[in-house]
């Protein structure tokens, strides 16, 4: 099955901004890398604020898709985290940053159509983390030490700062240390941590 212009436009584009940046690639370079005329893609993506929040859109969606999988995969909250976890070494090892924080450090020059869905993106992310968190306490009597709202900002923070850390000084010896570390915190009053 062949994949249609415009769905090839859109993968082009994600690369871009997950590896240049929104401001740093424009409609030419997707025309190089798809083979059509400049004029062509407007077709599809009359503006470049347009392609951008159609593509944060289609990446959300596949990743609440991806979230929703890895729930119905593990019952256990400690095995959704840690499953959420390797999403982000799976962008490292694709050579490409996490959608958010590549939108992230730029966001004063996003247009305030994509601010927003950046924004959405980051808050439904720390959302799952922390009712993920809520389980884990009912579940295996996790001390948090703090709200797992709280909670929830610390690990997004280590995952996202992690990445692009890595994005700049290469491939850590293991990316998820510390992210691994405070669940083993919070874990610490349970026997139910599975090693690995």
């Amino acid at each position: 099955m062949s994949i249609t212009t415009k769905a090839a436009l859109m993968n082009c584009a994600e690369t871009q901004m997950r590896s240049k940046g929104y401001s740093a690639f424009s409609y030419a370079d997707l025309a190089v890398e798809v083979g059509i005329r400049k004029a062509s893609i407007h077709h599809h993506f009359p503006t470049k604020e347009y392609l951008g929040a159609e593509l944060i859109k289609d990446y959300i969606n596949r990743f609440n898709e991806t979230l929703a999988s890895i729930e119905v995969m593990h019952s256990d909250p400690l095995q959704r985290l840690r499953a959420f976890s390797r999403l982000f070494v799976i962008s490292a090892n694709e050579g490409l940053l996490p959608l958010c924080g590549a939108l992230a450090a730029e966001m004063a020059a996003l247009p305030l159509s994509l601010q927003g869905l950046t924004r959405d993106f980051f808050n439904s992310q720390l959302a799952w983390l922390q009712s993920t968190l809520e389980d884990a306490v009912r579940q295996h009597n996790w001390s948090l030490g703090t709200s797992a709202e709280s909670f929830a900002f610390m690990l997004l923070s280590i995952l996202e700062g992690a990445s692009l850390i890595d994005w700049t000084l290469g491939q850590s010896t293991d990316p998820l240390a510390g992210f691994n570390h405070l669940l083993e915190m919070a874990a610490v009053q349970s026997s139910t941590l599975p090693a690995g």
